[in-house]
């Protein structure tokens, strides 16, 4: 199992990988793989009344991905050698402080050549904290940062349309022009601009 694997983790997770070594795999096994590994870090971290201290890692791990596109190569580029990753991303864990669990995990998702699956990780661990406390997350992308207030009644407007209390994730893509991408649950509400002029530059061909 390798000397990174946390205590009461093998049996959670005997199956988190198929055991190859690749650092790329389709969006469906990478999702898979993280969802995998989230169930049994969750449980590890619930178990020992940890889920505070997990839910902030999560946030400070999701935020580095966000910031750095230099973490985002290494975790993905298969030119970093496992040793490489290993050092980089307990680097990044030391800096942070991390919890011993976190640390663990995240070594030995190094040692198994497994990091690219880190943006999934993120996104399932904040789920599943998030119906922890009977919330439900919302993947939100905008072309320009949304203020508090904007954040504010996006939330509320959700909150009356699913009844639950809705956190956001929020992400900025420039290439939206302007309006929100909202993704919650298998829900997709898409209000950019860019979609606008998509669904228009189609429907001129349709014309055509």
């Amino acid at each position: 199992m390798g000397e990174f694997w946390p205590p009461g983790l093998p049996d959670r997770c005997r199956n988190c990988d198929n055991g190859r070594d690749d650092v790329s795999e389709p969006a469906s096994i990478s999702t898979g793989i993280a969802a995998r590994y989230a169930a049994a870090v969750f449980g590890l971290a619930k178990e020992g009344k940890a889920l505070k201290s997990l839910e902030s890692d999560v946030d400070s791990l999701g935020a580095a991905l966000s910031a750095s596109s230099d973490l985002r190569s290494m975790i993905a580029s298969p030119l970093f050698s496992r040793e490489e990753q290993a050092k980089a991303i307990e680097a990044v864990a030391t800096k942070a402080g991390f919890s011993t669990l976190t640390k663990n995990t995240l070594a030995l998702m190094a040692s198994k050549r497994r990091l690219f699956v880190l943006p999934q990780l993120v996104a399932e661990l904040r789920q599943l904290l998030a119906e922890e406390r009977g919330e439900v997350t919302a993947d939100v992308i905008s072309a320009t940062a949304l203020t508090k207030e904007q954040s504010s009644k996006l939330a509320a407007s959700l909150k009356a349309r699913v009844g639950k209390t809705v956190k956001l994730n929020t992400t900025v893509d420039e290439s939206l022009i302007g309006g929100l991408v909202v993704k919650l649950g298998s829900t997709m509400i898409d209000t950019s601009i860019a979609s606008k002029l998509s669904a228009l530059k189609n429907a001129m061909k349709e014309v055509g």
